[in-house]
């Protein structure tokens, strides 16, 4: 049974991600231990909560340096969950404070703004179940029918892409929502895979069997 390892990095709820990995037959490591993510066979980072106390944990462990060096340089399998997601970008508008947007990571060439639907009816945040219409395939989502890709979302902010290529799928919420990316061994979803049924668990098999 093959290790993931699913970065604990103080604020992110970990459990429905631990769940559902070891229903698709893998052995879930929670864990900030180098060592630990440099042997796992895929990553995961999950997230919930705010972006910039996100970022100020990870870089206080450390772990901006540990997914640098074993996702981007070695090519490690890797997801990102909703704030993870996020944490991705370059920026976000999350809180900002005196205007100035929080760094993040900058593996993609985005940003993190506000969800602003052009629906007055549409609510922030974004909550609950919605279709992800796909811009091209990725083994993600193989298996997945179109008419199935139906994920749960719970957000008020959503990257905002300045290459199009990096974009797998988007979402619709009064607005284009960005809902997964990927490049090379990198993949990211805005919306919660581990909560999304028979789609997210689907979803995260692929994941799980994938070898870039």
């Amino acid at each position: 049974m093959s290790d993931v390892a699913i970065v604990d990095y103080g604020i992110n709820n970990v459990r429905s991600v631990r769940n559902v990995v070891e229903y698709c037959g893998y052995n879930p490591i929670v864990t900030h231990d180098a060592d630990a993510i440099a042997d796992a066979s895929h990553v995961i980072l999950p997230g919930v909560g705010a972006f910039g106390d996100a970022m100020n944990n990870i870089r206080s462990r450390g772990l901006n340096e540990v997914l640098e060096r074993h996702v981007r340089e070695k090519g490690k399998p890797f997801l990102a969950v909703c704030l993870g997601m996020q944490l991705l970008a370059r920026t976000s508008e999350e809180h900002a404070e005196d205007g100035l947007p929080h760094c993040g990571l900058g593996w993609f060439e985005a940003d993190v703004v506000r969800l602003m639907p052009n629906d007055p009816a549409l609510k922030i945040p974004h909550m609950g179940w919605n279709m992800v219409a796909k811009e091209r395939s990725h083994p993600i989502l193989a298996n997945i029918r179109d008419s199935n890709l139906a994920f749960y979302f719970v957000h008020s902010f959503a990257m905002r892409c300045n290459d199009s290529d990096d974009v797998v799928g988007y979402a619709q919420y009064g607005q284009p929502v960005t809902a997964i990316i990927a490049r090379e061994n990198i993949v990211a979803t805005q919306f919660h895979p581990e909560k999304s049924q028979d789609s997210g668990i689907e979803l995260m098999s692929n994941f799980l069997r994938w070898n870039p």
